[in-house]
């Protein structure tokens, strides 16, 4: 293996894990200021201009803050918790391709950590580690409340992968590949997922707010029912790791929902564009393009969280598994049949 390889990739994780970080940062303050806007309220303001260093005084207050570890608590545990949370937030990104290989000093740098063939199992792989994480948390704090927010995370965890999974078969009809660079190349101009998924794209997106745990299905950290569920016992930069997994995992959720049903880093006129900047320069436009549109996604997030009221736990699981999984096994049959008769 050359140097220069190990270089590239070793300068390429730390671009994508410090982008995740000031991303999950940022997004707490976009969170209050979109918060308030809808409430016709100012939100932050005062830690600099419009509140720009608001999420460096917040991260600053978490680190200073003292570290309360629960007498019966299992210390151990209770630390790997938030640990083995943010982890698996943050390599859930390994697979991702961020935009078209770029020329620099005459060697092509690919914008994706790894193009593995079964990408979007390594995904899929992940997400099911990171409710450990809460799993853990919630159980090594000896709180009641704690482990009453592990164990929703994990059934509603669990109920929800399966929609999205049976969500993703149709799309993988249609594209005969797992690995996400050949799915997003496959999406050149406007050929996007999305137009031969709607279905399935609305019931992936509603799976990631269940997996993620966001709004209305934050049910593992309801505050008025779990006084903050499975991070309840938390303070500290290990409550910040809980709180920053939430924030890293939305923005990978939006990453994937970007790559497999929004072309990615595709747009039309994206050869002309090359073309006119070059090899080194036009693909920076691709990256652009391709954080506009998860940026879309994350405000979308925030603003289901400010307009829709929390679901109950039955409801929650109702639609789970007495509406999504129907909807998604039909889909995966109407994809069946249409491309077996109408496409051929």
């Amino acid at each position: 293996m050359e140097l220069a390889f190990v270089i590239e990739k070793f300068v390429l994780i730390t671009v994508i894990f410090s982008l995740s970080l000031v991303v999950a940062m940022y997004s707490t303050l976009a969170e209050r200021k979109i918060a308030a806007f809808l409430q016709d309220r100012v939100g932050p303001n005062r830690a600099g201009w419009g509140g720009m260093f608001q999420p460096i005084a917040d991260g600053a207050k978490l680190f200073f803050k003292e570290e309360i570890i629960p007498t019966d608590s299992s210390r151990f545990l209770f630390i790997v918790g938030p640990s083995l949370a943010i982890l698996t937030a943050c390599i859930g990104s390994a697979v991702i391709p961020w935009g078209q290989p770029m020329l620099i000093a005459g060697r092509e740098i690919n914008l994706q950590v790894t193009d593995i063939n079964v990408g979007i199992l390594y995904v899929f792989g992940i997400v099911s580690l990171g409710v450990y994480g809460i799993m853990i948390g919630g159980w090594a704090s000896n709180n009641k409340f704690s482990l009453m927010g592990a164990i929703r995370a994990a059934s509603q965890n669990i109920s929800y992968e399966i929609p999205m999974g049976l969500s993703l078969i149709a799309l993988l009809l249609v594209t005969n590949t797992l690995s996400l660079k050949e799915i997003t190349e496959q999406q050149h101009g406007w050929h996007w997922n999305v137009l031969y998924q709607p279905l399935g794209f609305i019931l992936f997106l509603v799976c990631s707010f269940a997996e993620t745990n966001r709004t209305p299905f934050d049910l593992p950290e309801c505050e008025t029912e779990l006084v903050g569920g499975y991070h309840t016992e938390y303070s500290s930069m290990k409550m910040g790791f809980y709180l920053f997994a939430e924030y890293i995992n939305m923005f990978i959720s939006s990453a994937v929902m970007t790559v497999l049903y929004f072309g990615g880093y595709n747009y039309p006129g994206m050869d002309l564009v090359n073309n006119i900047l070059g090899p080194t320069w036009g693909p920076l436009i691709g990256v652009a393009v391709m954080f506009i549109k998860i940026f879309m996604f994350i405000f979308f997030f925030m603003w289901v969280r400010w307009t829709v009221p929390r679901f109950r736990y039955d409801q929650l699981m109702n639609l789970g598994w007495k509406i999504l999984i129907p909807l998604a096994i039909a889909n995966i049959v109407i994809t069946g049949v249409w491309l077996t008769y109408v496409v051929k």
